[in-house]
């Protein structure tokens, strides 16, 4: 695949700004008009959007969503910006609100509501680690409380793994970069690389019960005090909600019984210990009462319901612990999580969690340490109502393990993944849980080694993934993705994925990707300097030929392409996609193309409908051998593959079934935002 330099990604809009050094891109605050104007009327989104347009996709959830960008203000609108190591493209809907110390942002209250979660960022410290900043929360002008904002646990830099030091040199000289077109170590003169070196990972977020229950309309205020050290401090969006009353269970083996300590003061894990081993031997219910207690290893869990009195209040908070020397698993680090034992020793199953919060410690990604919020392997198990935020993973499971179903979880602010099936993991879903900020793909099906089978994502909201994928399949036979909203992934990924590559098994069966919603997806490649698709497919180690159904899914204000089939460029002649059918899809907007093929096979098209389309409705590569057969990638036209764009109809006669229509990049034309169908 062609990895030439000679363009740099568009920029969003003339308010999202990008300085140029060489090739590389440095992230700066873009400028706009105050919105001191802006109506204080509310403004409820989901993902930005207008949940009209999202209508049964995607998690239900507790709360209602306001932007920023939407609400009143005597700050600054930062972006729209698709640009990547940009803090507004990382927000949602690519917006902010920027504030400097004094100013505020106000939010008026759709319904009544007794708690907020603020989504956030604040500057790093001059050598990394973060550091801390006050903001003022009032309700109708009164009822000030403060919040600590943080940035130890975001503003990550550089090349995979990455490392919290802003002035560090590059991690791999030897890799090839986008930024110089060259690889850095092996290049004469060297070329200047700017520091920070890709900055990422800038938002955070936070939550507060406010005491008491207000009513819709009144004004929720968030407010940089004056005398804040932070530079800034841009606020994307507020979450509101009415949580209930704790649960309370009488009848139960309450951790305080074994001297857990719910001031958060004392180490609790041999607590929880004692009281699960009583809740085993008397058949009993775990239960965490409301508090927040310092666990700061696993809690192992095998056969046994642990319950917490809801995600508000039962609140399971742990320390990062280096250990003096690895682990049999290569961890170096412990810290919370709940795990099931692992497969080698025999899986645990009948566990059933549910109704607490598990906040971790992780500022650093290292992929052998075990800092995951759920982990091991678990049967038969549960996952309902939890909250997770700040650990390397929300929940990763190592199978083979079967029958395990997660649900109404919330993950946020992770290192890593939101959550991977990996290994052998069958008959097993992920339904109702949301998924924001995470370090690379949100929801991941890893079939390595053993293949996953018979596993669902449904109904599932995943947004701003600040690296790789928003839901990513990784191999597997008879998979589900279905009526899910994946929204504002931001590099080296897309929303949707299917890839044959990282060692996985083969696809095989059926593949479903049905009813899905997408949004301001088809990201920029950095790697490959190109587009990517809303949905795109890769094959890397092996053909991807199962039966793919891609169907009912809607791709919403694609920054590039809505669809792209693609293959490594150094195995171009090895590897093919084949047996892919798209129906019923509805397209609103690209940047480029509905589809961009660059592999050798085929896929059919049946009631493919698209509108606002920026470059020919088909780029096709095919394998780049551009013989006058034409591509080696067909397409076939099953019938209502109707609309288009700046070029005429998407799939017109002239481009079936193969005609090549290369454009490495087209320019591109932004979309207008997307409308009811």
């Amino acid at each position: 695949m062609s990895r030439s330099t000679t363009a740099a990604p568009p920029r969003w809009s003339a308010a999202a700004t990008a300085a140029v050094v060489g090739l590389g891109f440095i992230a700066v605050f873009g400028t706009a008009a105050s919105a001191s104007g802006s109506s204080a009327a509310p403004v409820v989104t989901r993902a930005a959007l207008d949940p009209a347009l999202v209508a049964g996709r995607g998690a239900s959830v507790g709360f209602a969503e306001q932007e920023a960008e939407k609400a009143k203000t005597n700050g600054v609108v930062i972006g729209p910006d698709r640009t990547a190591y940009t803090v507004a493209s990382e927000a949602s809907g690519r917006s902010a609100v920027k504030l400097a110390p004094g100013q505020y942002v106000e939010f008026t209250l759709p319904s009544a509501a007794n708690a907020i979660n603020v989504r956030y960022s604040i500057p790093d410290a001059p050598n990394g680690g973060g550091i801390t900043a006050p903001l003022t929360v009032t309700v109708n002008g009164k009822s000030a409380q403060t919040m600590t904002l943080t940035s130890q646990y975001s503003w990550l830099y550089n090349q995979y793994p990455f490392t919290n030091d802003p002035n560090a040199d590059l991690l791999h000289p030897d890799w090839w970069i986008t930024e110089c077109g060259c690889v850095p170590a092996a290049t004469t003169p060297a070329p200047q690389i700017t520091k920070p070196f890709r900055p990422f990972h800038f938002f955070d977020e936070q939550r507060l019960l406010l005491g008491k229950t207000y009513k819709a309309g009144d004004k929720v205020r968030l407010q940089a005090p004056a005398n804040s050290k932070a530079a800034w401090t841009a606020i994307d969006l507020l979450d509101s909600q009415l949580v209930g009353a704790p649960k309370i269970d009488l009848l139960a083996s309450n951790v305080l019984f074994f001297g857990a300590d719910p001031t958060g003061r004392r180490d609790s894990a041999d607590a929880f210990d004692m009281a699960i081993a009583f809740a085993k031997l008397t058949h009993l219910k775990v239960y965490i009462p409301p508090g927040t207690y310092q666990v700061n290893r696993h809690i192992i869990v095998d056969n046994v319901t642990v319950e917490g009195a809801g995600a508000w209040y039962s609140i399971v908070k742990g320390h990062e612990v280096a250990l003096s020397q690895p682990l049999p698993d290569n961890s170096i680090h412990t810290g919370v999580g709940f795990y099931g034992k692992y497969a080698q020793n025999g899986g645990s199953r009948n566990v059933h969690l549910s109704g607490f919060s598990i906040i971790g410690d992780v500022r650093e990604r290292i992929d052998t340490d075990q800092v995951n919020g759920i982990g091991g392997a678990l049967s038969d198990s549960t996952v309902d109502g939890l909250y997770i935020q700040h650990t390397k993973v929300g929940l990763w499971f190592d199978g083979p393990m079967n029958n395990t179903k997660i649900s109404n979880t919330t993950v946020v602010d992770q290192i890593a993944d939101g959550l991977n099936f990996h290994t052998g993991v069958t008959n097993s879903t992920v339904s109702h849980s949301f998924f924001r900020n995470t370090g690379d793909d949100a929801l991941a099906m890893w079939s390595e080694t053993t293949s996953n089978a018979n596993d669902t994502f449904d109904h599932n909201t995943v947004q701003t993934p600040t690296l790789a994928n928003g839901i990513a399949i990784y191999g597997g036979k008879d998979i589900t993705v279905s009526n899910n909203l994946v929204a504002d992934p931001i590099r080296e990924g897309s929303a949707l994925h299917l890839g044959t590559r990282f060692g996985a098994q083969p696809f095989a069966g059926t593949i479903n990707v049905t009813g899905n919603t997408t949004v301001r997806a088809g990201t920029y490649e950095l790697n490959w300097n190109i587009g990517l698709g809303a949905i795109w497919l890769y094959a890397l180690e092996r053909n991807l030929d199962a039966n793919v159904q891609v169907v009912g899914d809607n791709f919403l204000d694609n920054t590039y392409n809505a669809i792209m089939l693609v293959v490594d460029f150094p195995v171009k002649d090895q590897y093919s996609i084949t047996n892919v059918h798209f129906k019923d899809i509805k397209v609103d907007g690209t940047g480029t193309s509905v589809v961009s093929a660059r592999v050798a096979g085929s896929a059919t098209f049946d009631n493919v409908d698209a509108r606002n389309v920026g470059a020919v409705g088909v780029n096709n590569c095919g394998s780049f051998h551009f013989t006058p057969a034409g591509s080696e990638f067909s397409l076939t036209d099953l019938g209502g593959n109707d609309g288009g764009g700046t070029t005429g109809p998407w799939l017109a006669p002239w481009e079936l079934p193969n005609t090549i229509t290369c454009d490495d990049r087209p320019p591109v034309v932004v979309p207008p935002a997307p409308q009811p169908w």
